[in-house]
């Protein structure tokens, strides 16, 4: 997953610097990168949460797994998966994330069933989550600290199971900001689209 997610990273904008889409034009990359996306951010990370213990055993582990990935798949079709001003819709289904990060703080089956519950009933509503490599507002920020937290993350992967507790919390905090960044910037856009409505 690790591997995975190095590759998403670099991927588009790989393609657009070899402008693949010209060279290529009856390739559909967009179509292969989904369907890559799915079995690497979604499939697997589910049958890691199942198989670690991370969501219960048994029917409720299934059905919550179902619907990660019923939610996911839904995502993953929705026509405005990626907004034209280069955010995601939804949550973006980063279940590779979620199941690292739920594995490595050990909350328990119980508190980790809600967390990806709850995150996947986000993929339904419509908040614009950041695309790191292309989302304008926030980009430099968001890249430096992309980067930083993919170092820290990286150099914890070698030790697991057994993680340091200071760099589990340093990596988290990119994602604190990933979500607050993400939920301000979409609270800005929503109340300058009223504002605009308003004929102010």
């Amino acid at each position: 997953m690790a591997a995975a997610t190095a590759i998403d990273s670099s991927d588009g904008p790989l393609a657009r610097l070899l402008e693949v889409r010209r060279r290529i034009p009856h390739f559909d990359g967009a179509l292969l990168d989904n369907v890559v996306d799915y079995l690497t951010y979604v499939l697997a990370p589910v049958f890691l949460m199942l198989r670690a213990g991370i969501l219960p055993p048994g029917l409720g582990g299934y059905l919550v797994g179902g619907f990660v990935m019923v939610a996911s798949g839904y995502g993953f079709c929705h026509v405005e998966a990626k907004t034209e001003d280069h955010y995601f819709r939804g949550f973006p289904s980063y279940w590779n994330l979620a199941a690292f990060y739920l594995f490595c703080l050990g909350l328990g089956a119980f508190a980790s069933t809600i967390i990806v519950a709850l995150l996947a009933v986000l993929v339904f509503v419509p908040i614009k989550y950041i695309y790191p490599n292309r989302t304008g507002p926030l980009r430099r920020l968001t890249l430096t600290l992309a980067i930083v937290w993919g170092v820290v993350t990286l150099a914890m992967l070698p030790a697991l199971p057994h993680h340091n507790p200071a760099m589990l919390y340093a990596s988290l905090t990119f994602i604190a900001y990933y979500f607050a960044a993400s939920f301000i910037l979409h609270a800005r856009a929503a109340l300058s689209l009223a504002h605009y409505r308003r004929g102010g």
